[in-house]
């Protein structure tokens, strides 16, 4: 036997997931697509959060990387950094490991990328009082 998932369904799932991942950041995000687009927010909970992130090949801090990764080198995303970075921190990741993952990525999509994404970091780890943070090898 098939079970259909609605819409709402999906929706509510992927609210579950965006809860746990991002907390209220995620929220945030939702409620300021409301008045502009409020299919993107949907789309955001429901296939992003629900279909994706709920996925169970890949733990959510490998996920986090990937996306603190791809943040990072698309560049302009300092917004999406920002709930990430908080979103790497709730699922368990440290902070020498974001500091880290932002480093590496400096090789493959450059220094002022990563230097970009790293900022957004310090002060996502200055709100929550992570600072200093070292990772000198």
């Amino acid at each position: 036997m098939t079970t259909t998932h609605t819409r709402a369904d999906r929706y509510t799932d992927g609210m579950a997931v965006l809860q746990r991942i991002d907390g209220e950041a995620g929220q945030r995000v939702v409620d300021t697509l409301a008045d502009v687009s409020p299919e993107l927010g949907h789309q955001v909970v429901a296939w992003a959060f629900g279909d994706m992130y709920a996925r169970p090949e890949l733990g959510a801090r490998e996920r986090q990387l990937v996306t603190l990764g791809v943040l990072t080198a698309l560049g302009g995303c300092e917004i999406e950094l920002e709930v990430h970075i908080n979103a790497a921190l709730n699922v368990g990741l440290t902070p020498v490991e974001i500091s880290e993952a932002l480093l590496h990525s400096a090789v493959y999509c450059g220094m002022p990328r990563a230097i970009n994404a790293t900022l957004v970091a310090k002060k996502v780890f200055a709100d929550r009082e992570l600072l200093p943070v070292s990772n000198i090898a």
